[in-house]
Parts: structure tokens; sequence; C-alpha cells
């Protein structure tokens, strides 16, 4: 769940930018939680040093009263937290070169010109939090590398069913989703790389365990989710049986 901070000094927009969020966090089901509403820019430090998680800040500029603005605490939340979402909600229209003098990245500026106005902005801003996140999922998606000719292939591992020997020595067929690729490699050492996701079920098939649809066991058959049949070894039987969720 990721941690809402908001460090304000007008404690009435402070109270409005926290019921605002939690009312927009309980509706949207968001995976988000308000942990501090603040005055104070000591109390964020303080608290993010404590929970050492990546969170979302929404921060005054000015902070009048107290001894760092907000750019200040800015710095200090990047210090402590490298990846968190800064997000300035100020009186000022241009901080791109504030933000840039204290090599701060914001992910957004927002006017407190009114409230309507502020509010749709803080939605907004949380929209693209949710975007960024599920890219960065995307980009840690696990990536089977190979090489044909001239050209290098990057295929998702969770969308490979199995590779296959071919007759010629070294040869090995990769079945995927979207691509049937014919490459020079060791099956030995795919099975070594790739984990135990996959399983050497034949000296001449490695199969994606997770992409299984069935087992013919009579006749030592395992049938993938794309239609593809591989024949299994008498002596690896049990193992399989073990190693699916089904049996």
């Amino acid at each position: 769940m990721l941690p809402v901070y908001i460090c304000e000094d007008d404690e009435k927009i402070c109270l409005a930018q926290k019921e605002f969020l939690e009312n927009l966090i309980l509706m949207e089901g968001y995976d988000m939680e308000i942990v501090l509403s603040t005055c104070h820019p000591y109390e964020v430090i303080q608290l993010v040093s404590e929970k050492k998680q990546r969170g979302i800040y929404f921060l005054d500029v000015e902070l009048k009263g107290e001894s760092m603005d907000g750019f200040a605490l800015g710095q200090k939340i990047r210090e402590l937290d490298t990846r968190g979402f800064l997000i300035y909600v100020t009186s000022f229209e241009n901080l791109a070169f504030e933000t840039f003098r204290y090599h701060l990245e914001a992910l957004d500026y927002i006017v407190k010109e009114n409230m309507e106005k502020m509010f749709d902005g803080m939605r907004r801003s949380l929209l693209v939090v949710l975007e960024r996140m599920q890219k960065e999922q995307g980009e840690q998606r696990e990536f089977f590398t190979v090489k044909v000719m001239d050209v290098v292939k990057h295929i998702p591992v969770d969308e490979i069913f199995f590779f296959e020997t071919m007759g010629r020595t070294h040869r090995i067929e990769l079945h995927a989703e979207h691509d049937r690729i014919n490459f020079i490699g060791s099956m030995q050492e795919l099975e070594e790389s790739l984990g135990k996701r996959f399983m050497r079920v034949h000296r001449a098939y490695l199969v994606n365990l997770e992409r299984i649809l069935e087992l013919d066991l009579k006749h030592r058959e395992i049938l993938m989710e794309n239609g593809g049949k591989c024949f299994f070894a008498k002596n690896v039987k049990r193992e399989l049986l073990d190693r699916i969720h089904f049996s």
C-alpha cells in the first residue's frame, strides 16, 4: 500500500486535501493510505525515515513559520525516498526553475486558485502515479533474449509454452504466444537459466509448468495451452505431478 503524505501550512486547506484524498482513495479502491497530514515538514521527514517505503507527497511550497520550505523538504524526502512521487500544491504557477535548482523531479504542480481546480489536479496526479506504477511493473517483466541471424528478440518468459530440440544438433525451437523461433542453443543451459518455472520433462522438451493445460498419463503426453503436445519421460512422472497445480 502506497503511503500518502500531505504537508500544507494552511490548516483549513490541509484538512480539505486530507478529506478529499481519503474519499477518493475509498471510492476508487486505490491501494493507498493517508499516513500523515501536517503543517510541519520535520514530521514528514521523521515518518518517511521510519517507514522506508516509496510514497506520494503533496507539498506546499511556502510552509510559513517553518525553517524549511517545500523545496528543501523535497530534497530531504529525495534522500530518503529516491523513487517517491513529489507533487507541489502552491499559489505560484511557474516552479520549474526552482525544482531544477534544487535537483528535484516533481510529478506535478497544482495551483491553489480554488478548491475545485485543486481537487481536480490532485485527482489527475493520482492517476498519473497509477499509470507510472503499472508501466514500471510491465518493465519488470522477465524476458528471454535470443539472437537469430542479425536480429535480437526479447520474449516475455510468461508467454513461452515450451522449448523443443530439433533434428539437427544444437537446434532448438521456441514455442510462444506470438513467436515460433528456431535457434542454436543448449537445453541444459536453458534449464539452468530459466529456473523453477520450467522443467525438463524429456530430453527433447523443456516446458513452462504454468502453461500446461492437461496431462495424458497413459500416453505420457503434455497438452500445452497453445495446443502443442510434448512427451514426458517415465522417470519424471512423479516430479511432474508434484510441480504442477493439478494431479
